[in-house]
């Protein structure tokens, strides 16, 4: 090691930035440096001589920068020279892998990585409390379940059955009070708007509810307001009312149509898009009504993706699903299939054996994907987590379409947190719609277009790049949201901005010509 620590090169444009801020001029001299700084700092020294790794170097060149920045100390006041700190340069960029410098290592990307740390630093210590998951409440969930199952006479049996959970679903102010903690002004409130949408939670998705927490966000997506009623103004036509070229059939794309093949869901959100639908009575359609949306499909060979919706595609029987999904795999210009469905978030005990089967069958034929809507990380519990995971092998893809939501998720916490939760549980975050303008049921839940871009911006650079969805505002299609960030091109760079700092940075574009040129790679002219 003595022979090699000899052996230097000259010191990398990163490293000689570091010595140089090491061994810049100070009035400080050796009578000023402790003596026990001095033994550590050599200590260190003699560690990172006889290293094989390159920890031990990091180590005492950080520590050395450390001591520059507090005490105003150069090394050679603690015994090192410049030659000695060199020559350990060399070792270090010896030993990795990748040729990375000490420099490059402790003076920028130890620094870079500090200053990223500062940006999650709020977040990490604040998603706990703000945007607990399920995962982390369990222990009061399953309280909240032995309640409710009490409460409501259900067996372990009925409460692990998806067919119990609907024969024992919450779909009255009467019921919701007796295992909710409501006011009875709130209570009242409910019975008045009820009289005109229907409310339905399921058992295990009332469990999620916390109680005492005012406007919890389960609770507000599953339990309708006064505002239901009182906001409404002019109505609009139900979404896609002119976009129905056919029985049971939504088109806004010439290479992609919707099936609403059922109004029914487990639960009735209160943000519904598709209100109008879900009318008073739940419904299966007739085959007819089937075939002749099969008909459409079939006479359209543009037709290239189908999503099968509803109201919940979870919801249709087993025997519809497998017999829809059927028709579509022995339909040659469809190549894509989705389904639309909450049921793993709201009546996990749907997601069982048989279903899984039908899935993996029609996704061994054509790429089969689910496209589920969950808004909070409370929503992911063990239960769910596990309905996600034995999807996710059955499937090609996992799909979140959030809704931005007043008081649900429209903070830059809750809604990394939701992404980074559905992300751990097999779950690729897709889109966030902004709430719908169409509705005026739902105002009170709107969040200003500004406030969503900031919250999606603020993603990236932050949390994984494949956690972060699309925003989106549904006007006849879907429309993205996000901020333009080329700013403009100086040259023949463009001028992007980073939406996590807001830092400008020259980014050199392809050059048109180029580009333009057809005669590249194998297609270049060769001399003979």
């Amino acid at each position: 090691m003595e022979k090699t620590i000899k052996e230097k090169n000259p010191p990398d444009e990163y490293t000689e930035a570091l010595l140089d801020a090491l061994f810049q001029s100070d009035e400080k001299t050796a009578a000023a440096a402790p003596e026990a700084l001095i033994r550590e700092v050599q200590g260190l020294f003699e560690a990172a001589k006889t290293a094989s790794l390159t920890r031990p170097i990091v180590a005492l060149f950080t520590r050395l920068k450390g001591i520059k920045a507090r005490h105003r100390l150069s090394p050679d006041v603690l015994g090192l020279s410049r030659s000695d700190l060199e020559a350990l340069a060399e070792v270090h960029r010896r030993i990795d892998e990748h040729g990375v410098t000490v420099g490059g290592r402790v003076h920028r990307a130890l620094p870079i990585v500090e200053e990223a740390d500062s940006r999650v630093a709020a977040y990490l210590k604040q998603k706990s409390v703000e945007a607990p998951s399920g995962i982390e409440l369990w222990d009061t969930i399953r309280e909240n379940m032995e309640r409710i199952r009490s409460v409501l006479g259900m067996s372990e049996a009925d409460w692990n059955s998806y067919a119990g959970q609907i024969k024992n679903c919450v779909d009255s102010p009467r019921t919701l009070s007796r295992i909710l903690d409501l006011p009875a002004p709130v209570i009242e409130e409910v019975t008045r708007v009820t009289q005109s949408y229907r409310m339905r939670l399921t058992p295990y998705y009332a469990s999620l509810i916390q109680r005492g927490r005012v406007n919890d966000p389960i609770l507000l997506q599953s339990v309708p307001t006064a505002e239901m009623v009182d906001n409404i103004g002019v109505e609009i036509p139900p979404v896609a009312a002119d976009h129905s070229p056919a029985r049971l059939i939504d088109q806004f794309y010439p290479q992609t149509v919707t099936i609403k093949a059922t109004n029914m869901c487990a639960m009735y959100c209160t943000h519904c898009l598709r209100i109008a639908h879900i009318g008073k009575k739940d419904r299966i359609y007739s085959d007819s009504a089937y075939q002749e949306a099969l008909d459409y499909i079939r006479d359209n060979p543009r037709i290239r993706d189908v999503l099968i919706t509803g109201g919940d595609a979870f919801v249709l029987p087993n025997r519809i699903l497998r017999k829809i999904l059927k028709a579509l795999d022995e339909i040659a210009h469809v190549r894509m299939k989705r389904l639309g469905t909450r049921i793993p978030v709201t009546a996990p005990q749907r997601v069982d054996a048989e279903l899984l089967e039908i899935l993996e069958e029609s996704n061994d034929k054509k790429p089969l994907r689910v496209v589920t809507q969950i808004n909070t990380a409370q929503e992911i519990t063990p239960v769910s987590r596990e309905a996600f995971r034995r999807i996710s092998k059955s499937v090609s893809a996992v799909l979140n379409q959030a809704v931005l939501l007043k008081g649900v998720n429209d903070s830059r916490v809750k809604m990394w947190r939701l992404c980074e939760t559905i992300q751990e549980s097999y779950v690729r975050p897709y889109y966030i719609f902004n709430c719908s303008y169409r509705n005026p049921q739902f105002a009170h839940f709107r969040v200003p277009v500004e406030q969503g871009r900031d919250i999606v911006e603020s993603m990236y650079g932050n949390i994984s790049g494949d956690a972060i969805p699309r925003y989106i505002a549904t006007a006849g299609g879907k429309i993205p949201l996000h901020r333009d960030n080329v700013m403009g091109a100086r040259g023949t760079d463009l001028i992007l901005k980073k939406p996590w700092n807001d830092e400008e940075v020259p980014y050199p574009d392809a050059d048109p010509e180029q580009y333009a040129n057809a005669q590249f790679s194998f297609a270049r002219k060769r001399e003979a």
